[in-house]
């Protein structure tokens, strides 16, 4: 089974070509993190949010991932951090093309 973890935030910083620029080295710390199959960065300058959308192998390395990263943001001035972790239904998600699993 496999685990979907969201998490936004607001974000009133750099954007775009500068914010990938200034998260390499985050990103690849994320990475090396047990369970995780992927992640997708987010961000919405209009809004002022960022974020990720991340596939874990199971539930317990999502739970620990979200208590850490989201203890770091709150380390780098973050504040309001959403999370939220959900089960995928495979079967289903493989009808509508997902072709991660």
């Amino acid at each position: 089974m496999k685990y979907l973890l969201q998490v936004d935030f607001p974000h009133d910083g750099i954007f775009g070509e500068e914010f990938s620029k200034a998260f390499v080295d985050l990103a690849k710390d994320i990475s090396n993190e047990e369970g995780l199959l992927w992640k997708i960065w987010t961000e919405n300058e209009t809004t002022k949010e960022a974020g990720g959308i991340y596939l874990f192998s199971n539930e317990a390395d999502a739970k620990r991932y979200l208590e850490k990263h989201t203890a770091r943001l709150e380390s780098f001035g973050y504040k309001n951090i959403r999370g939220k972790i959900f089960k995928i239904s495979e079967e289903l998600s493989k009808i509508t093309k997902a072709n991660f699993l």
